[in-house]
């Protein structure tokens, strides 16, 4: 039996207007048949991390374990509700627009492990000449890296200010917040292939402890599977993140849709 906790709406913004992304553009996503430019997942993800950090507090934050799934576009200026419930050992997350079911997951604390080792995962090197995203650029095993990141005061507040942030701890502690941890993910791609438009579809991350303002962030990566699904062509990879080159604050599994099947059939 579930139990309802306080819903948190958000009026949905599109941060990614002017990306590489052009899913995220309004005249290239109606092309593909979407109302408008889509919200990024990740931003997605960010609005439903606020229910579990209410919920459980920092502790969340520091080992928690969640898992995203996207099923419907959330668009830039409606309204997005994340609902949650008890259900057994954690919250059952979900987040409707537009009288659409439009992501579902779940968030718990697991019994404490520790945290994967920094070398766990092999080192990427973005290219200088990035090629266009194939089966061959994505192949399993791959390692895809990025850039070492650095987020500052500036860069924190001004994120949290996008996804309508209410949560104190983030400013008060200079926290990163964990929508700026699984954008990484996503600069996994975006630093090692040209992609076209594509779809993040799902995300699993675990953390093992806190990322602050001013950590050196980097990313771990292995390709596990690159595979046509009803025609869209789906990579999945996991990743660790490591502030400082020392510690390791999460690990994700990360789901994307590379080449959708609308744009495979527009040839």
């Amino acid at each position: 039996m579930t139990h309802p906790l306080p819903t948190h709406s958000v009026r949905a913004f599109n941060t990614a207007a002017a990306s590489e992304n052009r899913i995220h553009d309004d005249t290239v996503a109606r092309r593909f048949g979407f109302r408008a430019a889509l919200v990024p997942g990740v931003e997605v993800f960010a609005y439903m991390a606020h229910v579990p950090v209410a919920h459980f507090g920092r502790a969340w934050l520091e080992r928690g374990q969640t898992e995203c799934r996207f099923l419907k576009p959330v668009y830039d200026g409606d309204i997005a509700r994340v609902s949650a419930a008890h259900e057994g050992d954690g919250l059952a997350l979900a987040v409707d627009s537009n009288d659409q079911r439009c992501a579902t997951g779940r968030a718990f604390l697991p019994a404490p492990r520790p945290a994967p080792a920094v070398d766990s995962l092999p080192v990427g090197v973005p290219p200088a000449d990035r090629p266009q995203a194939s089966e061959a650029s994505l192949e399993v095993g791959r390692a895809l890296g990025i850039a070492p990141l650095v987020i500052d005061r500036a860069g924190l507040s001004a994120y949290l200010d996008a996804i309508s942030e209410t949560e104190p701890l983030y400013r008060a502690e200079g926290l990163v917040h964990p929508g700026q941890i699984l954008r990484l993910a996503n600069q996994a791609l975006l630093q090692n292939v040209v992609l076209g438009p594509w779809i993040h579809a799902a995300s699993t991350l675990r953390f093992h402890g806190f990322a602050h303002t001013g950590d050196e962030l980097t990313l771990r990566s292995r390709i596990v599977s690159n595979a046509v699904s009803k025609g869209h062509a789906i990579v999945a990879f996991d990743a660790i993140v490591i502030a400082d080159g020392a510690r390791t604050v999460a690990g994700i599994s990360h789901t994307a849709i590379w080449r959708p099947r609308q744009v495979a059939e527009a040839g």
